[in-house]
């Protein structure tokens, strides 16, 4: 669960149970303000916290991950997105307009990616190649490619060398379509298999002769 909505919710039951706890103390039990006020933090903290906790269980089992599981995936997911950035700040300051869709493309499925293993984190499992071998190669392709090409003049070598970075970074961009294909085949099975169900009974039915549905 993103963490921003995490604590928001947090925030949002543990604010009103808090007052709720101060008022009960001070006008019903005839508590002083200062220990209401003792007692409606207390009651706001624990109310945080289970929140939290419950939520954080919801996801967990969702997922079928354990508590470790969740923090390994939620640590490699947030140096992932560090390094994302990277990629995306170093591919678009490059001024070569050939290369441009293709660039666009590769940050499209990286991003994907991404976004889907912090929505869905059990997949992580699945991209494991993605996240501690094609990544890193991005990441230093694309930085090298973009300090090459900052460079006022070029030669035979450095045109070469562009060359072959930019060759390089399409062929990761093919190995990345086949991370996101790979963390997706589950999904596509499942869909192909209603696809097929559906496509029967659709068949079954226009198998049924008119009369026999107007008599029903």
């Amino acid at each position: 669960m993103n963490k921003f909505l995490l604590r928001f919710m947090q925030t949002g039951a543990a604010l009103p149970f808090s007052a709720f706890t101060w008022l009960l103390t001070y006008a019903g039990f005839d508590q002083t303000f200062w220990m209401s006020s003792l007692y409606g933090l207390i009651g706001g903290g624990v109310m945080f916290f289970g929140v939290g906790y419950i939520l954080q269980r919801r996801v967990l089992e969702k997922n079928r991950l354990t508590k470790k599981e969740y923090k390994y995936i939620q640590r490699n997911l947030k140096e992932a997105n560090m390094k994302i950035s990277r990629v995306q700040k170093s591919l678009f300051s490059i001024r070569h307009i050939r290369s441009l869709k293709q660039r666009i493309e590769l940050v499209r499925l990286v991003k994907n990616i991404q976004k889907l293993n912090a929505r869905e984190p059990r997949r992580f499992f699945k991209a494991e190649q993605f996240y501690f071998s094609h990544l890193d190669s991005i990441v230093e392709l694309s930085e090298k490619y973009a300090f090459l090409s900052s460079q006022p003049g070029k030669n035979r070598e450095l045109e070469r060398s562009l060359y072959d970075t930019q060759d390089t970074l399409k062929e990761l961009t093919k190995i990345v379509e086949k991370d996101l294909n790979y963390m997706l085949e589950e999904d596509l099975d499942h869909l192909n298999f209603e696809i097929d169900v559906a496509k029967y009974s659709i068949k079954k039915q226009n198998e049924i002769p008119d009369e026999t549905r107007r008599l029903k």
